[in-house]
Formats: C-alpha cells, structure tokens, sequence
C-alpha cells in the first residue's frame, strides 16, 4: 500500500538526462522550468509521471520540482515567491486563480489546451473572459457510506438532519462507530466545515461572505453558520474517542474494515480505501441540510497555472499539451488518484463504486461547485485558521462563543482581494 504523505514534500529537481540523438532532432536548447505545486493527499507521485510523459514528446524540457502540501504551505510559498518571482509553472485549485490573477501574475492560458477541456473547467478560473487556470482534474465531497453495511441495517440514504440521526442512534445502539473521522488533520476539520458551510448558507444566499465583510452577518450572529459548526461537534461526539490522534489512514482503514458506518470526506479517500481492499464496496450522499434539500459537492482540483513573467513561454506550452493532448498519461493520472476527468474524451478506468451515486445526483441537477465558498471566504488566513479555533473547542480549550468571536475576527482575511 502506498503511503500518502500530507507533510511538506521537497521533491527536488527531478531532471532527466536524454538522449543526445533527441535533442538533435528537436533542435532545442535545454530549458529547465522551475514548479511549484501545491499537492493533495492523492497528488504525490504524478510529478514522475509528468516527468516520464514530457521526456518522451518533449525531450528539451526538464522540470524542477518543489512539491508541498497545499492545505499547510503553498500559500506562504506563494507569499515568498510574489516577493521574489513565480516560478515558471504552479500547481495549486482553481480557488488559487481567484487570489493571484487579479494580482496581474498569471498569463492567460491559450486556448489551444483549453478547448481540450470540458466547458465546466473554465468556469472559476475565468477572470473578467480570461481564463488563467487549466483545471485538470475533480474531486466530489459528501458522506461516504459502507454501502453492505447499509444494506444489513435497512439505512435508507438520509435527507435530512433527523434521518441522519436515526442512523446515529442505530449505530451507537449496535456498537458501530457512526463516522470515520481523523480531527487531528486540521485541513480535514476545515473542509468538512465547508462542506456543511455550502449546504447550510451558500446554497441559500451566494453572496453571504460578501454581507459578513460588509458587517450585514457575522458567525456570531448567523444560525445558519453556527449550524455549521456545530456538525463538527455532531461528529466528533460519534467517532472514535481518539480521533484527535489517528492519522487519516488508519481512519480510512477502519472504516474499510467495517468499524465505523460513514466518513465525511472526499475523494481523496478513494485512494486510500481501494489500496486497503480494492473490493470494499461504497457510495457517497450529501451530507444533509436543515432543509432536506443538500447537494453533493463538486471540486475542481489540479489546477495549472503559469507565470505572467517566464521567460520560457515555449516550454511551458511543451507541458501544457502534454498535459492537456497524452491521454495514456491522463489516464494513468485519474486512476492514481482515483478523481474525475476534467479533460474532453478522457476518463478513468479504476472501478469508482460511488460513481453511480455521483451520476444519480447529477442527473438530478443535485451537484454544486464549492469553489463558490472557497472564493467567498478563502483558504488561507481564513478557513483553515477557523479549523484550529474549531479544533480547540472541541477539546474544551475555548468556548463556542469564543471560537465564532475568533473567526469573525479575521474577516479582513477571509477575501482574496
């Protein structure tokens, strides 16, 4: 079983040495472009794939990597590199286009690679009608389920608070542990509040984070965003005691072996539960609203992004066609971290038993983008900053009133802008 690693990755300089009858033929000076990219927990190892890919189709260009958690460091190294120049090509979310391309830093991505990608992939990265990111993959968000486990106890898919809470109280009755749930990854905390956040407040009011910088609604005001937070404490008093200790995994494994009936997560999960036994069967539900009415959660993911100032505009169009025109590699791609295609005529070949889940609500118009809450209230400075002040009142170390002073407290930092 592979080992996902969510600490800081320096991958190095992974530079091929090729064939001198190649770079005759091409007639190319060597170029180097340097990368920053920003990984998921799927995400470590596709940059030996890229690599591979290049070095076959464009044996010119090498790149050099800096590869590091997204969640915890790309932001501060985003920070370090405005002051000092962006690296030739970046890898982040297509929330990141939001934050750096009103900034001036980013070049427009040529509609060469971008017709190569689905019409949905340009809509969050696409700045008054210039596009600035090439989303290339997607990941769903919802509660995933033990779907033979469900089926032993007559759990019907819940829509609403009180369902989902039978199932809570059928579960504690039995000795099952209702959620999977690995708090001490406070990125986890922070998604999963987003999640709960999309369903409760964007959904009914998009601009809700726009009102809370204009002073009209605050988190200590709104009982719609308390609600939020307060799934947290749903789950946390419905997962194993020691959740603040167990690493995501291990999580991820008992829940396989049938000792908790649901995770709130992503698919980033997949990774992990088909490497612990590529039978498990499960699917994915939305994790329900105040109003019955929750949608399962959409989100693009790798996002490419490119330096307004590289020096080296032909190597960088060298990897972005790779990219964008090797489907061998897309596919290689998608089925490592088990995610959507967000390219035209490609998709993944690993067997996704959720898919049909994820189809059924698709059909149904019952999918939103979360990138609409990732770019109202922003990662870095802001959620993730919220995650911790949550994490600390679970524990008991501060209050509930507290922690919602605490994040209305940074609203300076919860816009891009």
């Amino acid at each position: 079983m592979m080992k996902k690693v969510m600490s800081v990755l320096l991958c190095g300089a992974m530079v091929a040495s090729f064939g001198v009858t190649a770079l005759a033929e091409e007639e190319h000076e060597p170029v180097t472009l340097s990368v920053l990219a920003g990984q998921s927990t799927t995400d470590a190892g596709i940059e030996d794939m890229i690599d591979e890919a290049l070095a076959e189709k464009y044996p010119w260009v090498t790149l050099e990597w800096e590869c590091v958690d997204w969640g915890n460091d790309f932001q501060p190294k985003m920070q370090q590199y405005l002051q000092s120049g962006l690296p030739d090509i970046m890898i982040g979310k297509a929330q990141d286009v939001a934050t750096y391309a009103p900034m001036g830093v980013l070049a427009p991505i040529d509609e060469t690679y971008l017709d190569k990608g689905l019409d949905a992939a340009r809509e969050n990265v696409t700045i008054d009608g210039t596009t600035y990111g090439l989303v290339y993959n997607a990941l769903y968000q919802g509660v995933y389920y033990n779907r033979a486990m469900f089926e032993e106890n007559g759990w019907e898919i819940p829509k609403t608070i009180d369902e989902l809470q039978a199932i809570i109280d059928d579960c504690n009755e039995k000795g099952i542990v209702p959620f999977a749930s690995h708090m001490v990854d406070t990125w986890s905390i922070g998604n999963v509040t987003m999640q709960f956040m999309m369903n409760d407040v964007f959904n009914k009011d998009p601009e809700w984070g726009d009102k809370f910088r204009a002073g009209e609604v605050s988190f200590a005001d709104s009982e719609e965003a308390q609600t939020a937070y307060n799934y947290n404490k749903l789950i946390f008093d419905n997962t194993y005691e020691d959740t603040f200790s167990t690493e995501q995994t291990d999580c991820d494994a008992r829940m396989v072996l049938g000792e908790a009936a649901m995770k709130v997560s992503g698919s980033w999960s997949i990774q992990n539960f088909l490497d612990i036994d590529e039978s498990f069967d499960f699917g994915i539900f939305p994790f329900p609203n105040q109003t019955g009415d929750s949608k399962l959660i959409f989100e693009p993911n790798i996002t490419i992004m490119t330096s307004a100032e590289t020096e080296h505009q032909d190597a960088v169009n060298a990897v972005l066609d790779v990219l964008t025109s090797d489907q061998e590699l897309a596919v290689e791609i998608y089925d490592y971290t088990k995610t959507a295609s967000m390219l035209k005529d490609v998709s993944p070949t690993f067997d996704n038993p959720s898919q049909t889940d994820i189809d059924a609500y698709a059909a149904e118009g019952q999918i939103v983008d979360v990138t609409l809450g990732n770019n109202q209230l922003v990662w870095g400075g802001f959620q993730e900053e919220n995650a911790k002040d949550i994490a600390a009142w679970l524990q008991g170390d501060i209050t509930f009133e507290e922690c919602l002073a605490a994040s209305d407290a940074r609203v300076d930092t919860s816009s891009a802008s």
